[in-house]
């Protein structure tokens, strides 16, 4: 096991009711689950956020914790939350990273692996 380690697991959801597709906003909720997976206790510090949608545009979001938290987690515990993020396309990508402190001074970075965003509906492709 790591001395310093985060696990992250996401669960995306599409939500039409908050989209209007003829405008060109297309609303996704995330759940993220961030379980200390390590052998110290840390404490999650400050997000970024690498979101792309499907002609390629790039938005980076930086800030300290998430939805208003800097949670301590001890080894083996989890921390949940659900935000949300809005693309001008029905599909794109998300990816990042938590910067985050140890109880014994350590710095690390926890990686979040991409995952999509997508309305579900099937496109037909010419």
């Amino acid at each position: 096991m790591a001395r310093h380690q985060f696990r992250v697991e996401v669960q995306p959801d599409y939500l039409p009711e908050q989209s209007a597709p003829e405008e060109g906003v297309f609303s996704f909720s995330y759940t993220i689950t961030i379980t200390n997976a390590g052998e110290v206790a840390a404490q999650l510090i400050s997000r970024h956020w690498v979101i792309t949608d499907a002609t390629g545009e790039v938005q980076e979001v930086r800030g300290l914790g998430v939805v208003g938290h800097q949670p301590l987690l001890q080894p083996g515990q989890s921390f949940q939350y659900t935000s949300g993020c809005r693309l001008r396309t029905p599909s794109g990508t998300m990816q990042g990273s938590y910067f985050c402190v140890a109880e014994d001074g350590e710095r690390f970075d926890t990686a979040i692996e991409p995952f999509l965003l997508d309305d579900g509906r099937r496109r037909v492709l010419h």
